[in-house]
């Protein structure tokens, strides 16, 4: 029955907004809830640069998973990121994971220092949290028997056989040109112990150690070192440090003209930098990295760097293993089905993911560690960074040595 006193038009209106009210409690249904995942990086301090960095292949990855529809298996459900600031300190990586938990976060990504990594995956532990590394080296890490804590990266002992290996290879196809190292190491966890590694095993192949020579983190004067350099006159120097200090000790190095036959860096903070490369191309020419690094040949990897580069970043490492980072923990979530901690720790447990934009193999976690994972060697070339190392996936040949 048409109601006397309103006319047809907007009876017609109003019956279409009652309907619309009446769907609406559907429709609010159908929106799943977002799938909060938490990201944790030293965005201020000492090593602001990595977190950025870190940070931007977070959001790249969320930015993807999202345009691509969501999660599937929960309905197409968003994934919202909630970054916390680790200031480049273990205690305050630890801080936040408690402002992380609060939030309800469904995992954690990140922690980029080894130290940081420590604090951040044990607190997260407290709360069976699932924690997945990023970057952070230290075999420690994984070794400690925590259930809720996964590297996707290779840890240094992985890194520092690989860089033995391939050392070993590029010096004997060039006829030995090197013979003598010395060893210049940040004096934190993962710098002091991928030192005493490479002083224990170098040996083993015909190499002699002069001196491991430790420096702090940050660094303001690299003089005495290049002077000790100067005085050694080793045919090799090996260098594991973040970006700041090794910059600082290349450009001091190049001032002294101090030369070696080669730099061949692990896990360096500035080797594997386009940052480094741009700036400072003299330094940079020639310096080689056992390192993390994206495949080069890998479409994906290929659409983000571009991405990085339209958005003003220096490309590293930590864009390509955040990025991965997410999507795994995003892939576990839905695999569980749910964002339920201890099914997503189950699902990570028995990930074979293989959509991750890194030179390795589907991940396969043994105690905590994705036994996938591998370096790569990396060389400066021609304003450039060129994998040289596995061939398979390297998209440049190795020149070595650098000098005489």
């Amino acid at each position: 029955m048409i109601h006397p006193l309103l006319p047809r038009r907007a009876l017609l209106g109003a019956g279409a907004a009652g309907a619309a009210l009446l769907a609406m409690p559907a429709l609010l249904r159908a929106q799943p809830a977002a799938v909060k995942i938490g990201l944790l990086q030293p965005l201020t301090g000492a090593l602001a640069q990595d977190g950025d960095l870190g940070r931007f292949g977070a959001e790249a990855a969320v930015a993807q998973i999202n345009a691509a529809g969501g999660l599937p298996a929960l309905g197409g459900a968003r994934v919202e990121l909630v970054v916390a600031d680790a200031r480049s300190n273990p205690e305050a990586g630890a801080q936040e994971v408690e402002k992380l938990q609060g939030e309800g976060v469904v995992a954690i990504v990140g922690g980029f220092a080894s130290p940081i990594c420590l604090a951040a995956s044990q607190a997260a532990s407290r709360y069976d949290l699932p924690y997945v590394v990023d970057v952070g080296v230290a075999d420690q890490i994984t070794s400690r028997g925590l259930a809720n804590t996964f590297r996707f990266a290779p840890g240094f002992g992985t890194v520092t056989s690989a860089a033995i290996e391939n050392l070993v290879r590029l010096n004997d196809a060039a006829g030995k040109p090197c013979r003598t190292v010395v060893l210049v190491h940040e004096d934190g966890l993962f710098g002091s112990g991928l030192a005493r590694l490479m002083a224990t095993e170098l040996p083993k192949h015909g190499f002699e150690v002069l001196e491991t020579i430790a420096h702090p983190t940050p660094a303001r004067d690299m003089n005495n070192i290049a002077l000790r350099l100067r005085s050694l006159r080793p045919d090799l120097l090996v260098p594991s440090s973040y970006y700041g200090e090794f910059v600082l000790l290349s450009r001091t190095m190049r001032q002294q003209r101090i030369r070696p036959k080669g730099i061949y860096a692990v896990l360096n903070g500035a080797a594997s930098n386009y940052r480094f490369v741009k700036e400072f191309p003299d330094a940079a020419l020639g310096v080689m990295d056992c390192n993390h690094w994206h495949d080069p040949k890998n479409a994906e990897a290929i659409v983000l760097k571009r991405q990085a580069d339209a958005a003003g970043k220096f490309w590293g490492y930590n864009i390509p293993l955040n990025y991965s980072c997410v999507k795994l923990v995003a892939d576990a979530v839905n695999r569980a089905g749910a964002a339920d901690r201890a099914k997503v720790i189950q699902a990570l447990a028995a990930s074979d993911y293989a959509g991750h934009i890194m030179p390795y193999s589907p991940t396969r976690f043994v105690n905590g560690q994705n036994a996938g994972a591998r370096p790569v060697n990396t060389q400066v070339q021609d304003g450039d960074i060129k994998v040289v190392y596995p061939t398979e996936v390297a998209d440049a040949r190795a020149v070595f040595p650098i000098q005489g």
